[in-house]
């Protein structure tokens, strides 16, 4: 409803019954139906994605994983995914930043982009999609494991977080169409 990003701090990593509010940055000017975030791996750098410009807005942060230190890369650095997919609803990257995954309900699919420069989504193109219709008609949420081997999607018609093995997990360049259901 804020059309911002909540900043919380957690007293023991990855617990998130030791979380406690810290701050807020409105993402507002840039998108007004914020649905997925993602940073890059040193945490300079914030993503975020929303389904009224259905494109992705790229921040930098002066200070590492700190929202109040956010300023919008500028129009150069929006990439709109809307030629695929109208209702995004997540995004991430892989390890080295030079492919994008965009989740949607509109496709019900995961669509994947190709980054010439890691992490510079001016630098995206559009390589293909994986439909996860079969498993989750309303996809809100994608992660991947750190190696690669695993994609999860979570959506709210199954209530459940659906998992698929990746057959080329040795590559840092994960092929969302190598996914086995």
């Amino acid at each position: 409803d804020g059309d911002d990003v909540n900043e919380y701090s957690l007293s023991t990593a990855f617990d998130v019954s030791t979380a406690t509010y810290v701050q807020n940055f409105s993402v507002y000017s840039q998108e007004s139906v914020p649905t997925g975030i993602a940073f890059n791996n040193d945490g300079t750098k914030m993503y975020v994605i929303g389904n009224y410009g259905d494109d992705v807005n790229e921040y930098n942060l002066s200070t590492v994983f700190d929202v109040s230190s956010a300023s919008f890369a500028g129009n150069s650095e929006r990439f709109s995914v809307g030629s695929q997919e109208t209702v995004p609803t997540g995004i991430s990257f892989n390890n080295d930043g030079t492919k994008m995954f965009i989740l949607g309900s509109t496709g019900d699919d995961v669509n994947e982009y190709a980054l010439t420069t890691g992490f510079d989504v001016s630098t995206a193109s559009y390589v293909q999609n994986f439909s996860v219709a079969t498993q989750e008609l309303t996809p809100n949420g994608m992660s991947f494991n750190n190696d690669g081997t695993k994609m999860f999607v979570v959506g709210s018609t199954g209530d459940d977080v659906n998992e698929y093995s990746l057959d080329n997990p040795s590559s840092p360049t994960v092929c969302v169409n190598d996914a086995i259901t």
